[in-house]
């Protein structure tokens, strides 16, 4: 793409956001300028961020597409775009791949041997491998091996996380960014590329957890010792969240979500029954005749009840790994599900953890709207291009060991499936 342009693309269920990164080289520093950012309402995706229209995620796409490159003024040609739904697949296997070499020393393709031989079990019907991830090497009786580069050995053992999508999902959204005139530089879970761009090499080593609320979903990264442990897809979001304000006041799910964003916050403990808020300037295009002041405390009830579900969702799953309540640096929130007042507060009581919204300082935002957690798996996109295209001697080990296994994997699928 011309003029040093970088664009990260998220396509969600409520909305499509669109970031567009230059590298300008006249700051001193490495960092990538955020010159553009745009969100969209998507249509055409439904529960669990499944597509179910082609026609409509391609008119969403196509609009935001054409209000960014106004924004900038340049013509966008390729995106590194995020991938997520409900029904995405895990499996952890085991690979091994025997040192024939004389000098017996371990190289890449000795890497990758021992990881095509994980991948070696039933896929389930109507899925595909989209990545392989190393999660920890074991050297003859060496075991957690942190980078098998340049060591010697005789038998590479590799512990693999696979990834598993609906194969049709797959093409429907390739199918989908092809039809909007767009390449795919490069795709990758949100949880994953949020966690590659903005979490430290320190926090990946002590222990840590990346959360992802989107709108239909939650997605989660664990890690620890520098070695990711855990993934998961949630099929819960923000969009439940408004589904049952709708219920709960009998109100349309437009003005719910008005007054989620207006009003909402998730501790109900900072009302008294009696206090009561005027919604009647959010009534405007609304078909609603008898609403005008609610219960601040009930609609907090709301919205907490909700919340408080989300976050013990997570904590099952952090129990399936036994890290419930000990990850030491604790979890980092994202998207635009933690736009709600208190969020923090209530997974901090949940979770028993430090909660803290992801630090997005790595990046030179030259818009505010860049700085909304909407946008945080977008710009990630923008550092993981950055990361894969730029300074590989400087990669830490796991850049090495893990985001070039995403890009090459997520490649070599895109090579199989794309049409010729």
């Amino acid at each position: 793409m011309k003029n040093d342009i970088v664009v990260g693309l998220d396509i969600g269920s409520n909305s499509i956001k669109l970031v567009i990164g230059q590298h300008k080289g006249e700051y001193g520093d490495e960092r990538l300028s955020v010159i553009g950012a745009v969100s969209c309402p998507s249509s055409g995706i439904g529960k669990g961020g499944m597509i179910n229209s082609i026609e409509d995620v391609v008119s969403s796409l196509s609009a935001c597409l054409e209000k960014a490159e106004r924004l900038v003024g340049l013509p966008i040609s390729s995106v590194w775009l995020s991938f997520n739904n409900s029904k995405i697949k895990y499996e952890k296997t085991k690979g091994v791949a025997i040192i024939s070499k004389n000098d017996g020393e371990i190289d890449y393709s000795d890497i990758e041997r021992a990881i095509d031989s994980a991948k070696s079990f039933p896929v389930p019907n109507n899925y595909e491998i989209i990545d392989s991830i190393p999660i920890k090497y074991n050297i003859d009786s060496n075991e957690d091996v942190k980078s098998p580069i340049g060591m010697n050995g005789v038998r590479l053992e590799v512990e693999v996380l696979v990834v598993l999508a609906l194969s049709g999902q797959i093409n429907n959204l390739i199918k989908i960014v092809h039809r909007a005139n767009l390449d795919i530089d490069g795709l990758l879970l949100p949880s994953l590329s949020l966690s590659a761009a903005f979490l430290s090499s320190k926090e990946r080593e002590l222990g840590s957890a990346v959360i992802d609320i989107g709108a239909t979903t939650t997605s989660l990264a664990v890690y620890e010792d520098g070695n990711l442990m855990h993934l998961a897809v949630l099929p819960i979001g923000s969009e439940h969240i408004t589904s049952d304000i709708a219920l709960g006041l009998k109100c349309p799910i437009s003005l719910a979500e008005k007054i989620k964003i207006n009003f909402g916050d998730a501790d109900s403990e900072n009302y008294e029954e009696d206090e009561e808020v005027d919604i009647r300037p959010l009534l405007q295009n609304e078909n609603v005749d008898d609403l005008d002041f609610i219960s601040k405390k009930y609609l907090s009830q709301i919205i907490e009840a909700r919340v408080e579900e989300i976050f013990s969702m997570v904590d099952n799953e952090l129990k399936k790994i036994n890290r419930s309540r000990i990850l030491p640096v604790g979890a980092f929130l994202s998207g635009g599900g933690i736009l709600i007042k208190n969020i923090q507060k209530v997974a901090k009581r949940i979770l028993s953890l430090p909660v803290t919204v992801i630090n997005i300082n790595a990046l030179r935002l030259e818009i505010d709207k860049a700085q909304s957690p909407e946008f945080f798996t977008s710009l990630s996109l923008l550092l993981a291009s950055q990361q894969e295209n730029n300074g590989k001697e400087r990669r830490n080990n796991f850049l090495k060991n893990n985001f070039k296994e995403i890009v090459d994997g997520v490649g070599g699928f895109f090579k199989k499936i794309m049409p010729k």
